[in-house]
């Protein structure tokens, strides 16, 4: 029986979409929690009794559908499970009432504020994605004199108005002068690389996805988790349970996920290359014939397909994944990319394979520069002709550097890299003109920060957000030009 109701995070097609649950969908999430929880005590130890998890998480309230059922997202359903609230107090350091916080920013900063009076408690930092544990870092580059100041007075901060918040910070708070010296020592430094793991000395490892669109921020996390693996523990999404990492140790581009046949029933649709190293979907997709898991093949591409317990049929989740290998014969896949995210002027399309590709070559020109590309996404411009392709990039300088140091020929030489790394067919059309110069618009510090608050005002819950990789929303789209700081275009057609 139908019980409620999962939300999508919205974020990755622009809308929202309502996931049927019932009673045997939940209990198949409890066996797959224990599944990879299995895995990583297995390389980890047993994390259970060695201490507790600074995780940062967030809810959403639950919302009434039409047919009196409740709708929440993923993340917020499971908060809100007796057993999840009856193991929190042991096993992590936020209280309930952080994460059910209205204000996000409430929620985060008590949360950092616990994790750091418990920091010799932590044995893992993380969130469900790469992005927030991002997030928390840099929310707590900008807080932590104010946190050092409430851990030494034992006083929480006046802006903290919500009244769970002081509630479940005043049973852990009180006065730490020695703490809070500690701590103002550890981030008053002049370089934050290796920041988490002095701030949590007896951290194992960072738990995060790391993989999929959330890639693109492995760099910067490594630069502020020096020496701390990063570990994607399983690939489960709003449709379906998926699979689990048993190599929690390798690294984050190197991760396959095996698949659980006792979680859904799996299909497949082959997926070829069309040009370089982008996928693109070359069939009808009513006339070619679905593959069973027992039949992928090794190195071949797929889009996946889920029929579930719940009710949906042979439904299309729009992940492309390649069969990485097997493990005994369950196969393995490595995640490639989002279906849908594509950039289109005439009828070139580039994938999100061939974005990541193309910043990748670029942003390398900024790194013994002392600059780091922190956050990155795109549009496609068509306001004049011929139309043209818009990267917004946020870059940061490390040790101190000012972005304004930056030399603007930089910048067009990282227009030209990308042109130079796009696919075949992008080349050729920019060469007749079919596609006018790339551009590359500078954003000011924090304007994904807001880019992030926007999608969470219109109820996208922070712990399943994912930035698009292509922009589609007009009003998304305007805070990030009301933030530009810099325009560079492309001097000239790639070879």
């Amino acid at each position: 029986m139908l019980s409620k109701f999962k939300t999508s995070s919205g974020t990755s097609r622009g809308q929202p979409k309502l996931m049927p649950v019932t009673a045997e969908f939940a209990n198949k999430w409890e066996l797959f929690r224990g599944l990879y929880e299995s895995s990583v005590i297995k390389h980890f130890g047993d994390i259970n009794q060695a201490g507790k998890r600074l995780e940062l998480m967030f809810a959403r309230p639950e919302i009434e559908t039409a047919t009196g059922l409740k709708a929440a997202s993923v993340s917020t359903s499971i908060y809100n499970e007796c057993n999840f609230r009856t193991i929190l107090p042991k096993l992590y350091t936020s209280p309930i009432e952080t994460i059910f916080c209205p204000d996000p920013n409430q929620g985060l900063y008590c949360q950092l504020l616990l994790g750091l009076i418990q920091r010799d408690e932590v044995i893992t930092v993380g969130s469900i994605f790469a992005s927030t544990v991002l997030r928390g870092i840099k929310f707590l580059e900008n807080h932590w004199h104010e946190l050092c100041y409430d851990i030494k007075t034992g006083r929480l901060s006046d802006w903290i108005t919500h009244s769970g918040c002081r509630n479940a910070a005043s049973l852990v708070m009180k006065p730490n002068p020695e703490q809070a010296g500690l701590i103002e020592n550890i981030c008053n430094c002049k370089s934050w690389e290796g920041i988490v793991r002095k701030l949590w000395p007896k951290a194992r490892y960072i738990g995060c996805v790391c993989t999929g669109v959330m890639r693109q921020y492995i760099a910067e996390l490594e630069f502020y988790c020096r020496g701390l693996p990063l570990v994607s523990t399983s690939y489960a999404c709003s449709e379906a349970i998926c699979g689990i990492n048993l190599e929690p140790l390798c690294k984050p581009c190197d991760v396959s996920y095996t698949f659980l046949p006792n979680m859904a029933y799996f299909e497949f649709l082959p997926v070829e290359n069309d040009h370089d190293e982008s996928i693109e979907m070359k069939r009808n997709d009513e006339d070619t014939e679905l593959v069973d898991l027992v039949n992928v093949k090794a190195g071949q591409c797929y889009e996946l397909v889920v029929s579930t317990c719940a009710g949906l049929y042979r439904y299309k989740v729009g992940d492309v994944l390649m069969v990485s290998g097997f493990y005994n014969t369950a196969p393995q896949f490595q995640f490639v990319e989002r279906k849908n995210v594509i950039l289109s002027v005439d009828q070139e399309k580039t994938s999100e394979t061939d974005l990541f590709k193309a910043v990748t070559e670029a942003k390398a020109l900024l790194d013994p520069l002392g600059f780091i590309l922190t956050e990155y996404t795109s549009y496609v411009d068509t306001s004049s002709a011929p139309g043209h392709y818009v990267l917004f990039w946020e870059i940061k300088g490390k040790e101190g550097k000012n972005c304004k140091e930056l030399d603007p020929k930089i910048m067009v030489e990282c227009c030209s890299r990308m042109e130079e790394s796009l696919h075949y067919t992008y080349r050729i059309y920019r060469k007749r003109n079919i596609i006018a110069a790339l551009e590359i618009r500078v954003v000011k510090q924090g304007s994904f920060e807001a880019l992030m608050d926007y999608y969470v005002s219109k109820g996208t819950s922070l712990s399943q957000y994912k930035k698009p990789s292509c922009i589609k929303s007009e009003e998304a789209l305007k805070i990030l030009d009301s933030r530009v700081i810099g325009k560079y275009f492309s001097p000239k057609s790639p070879l």
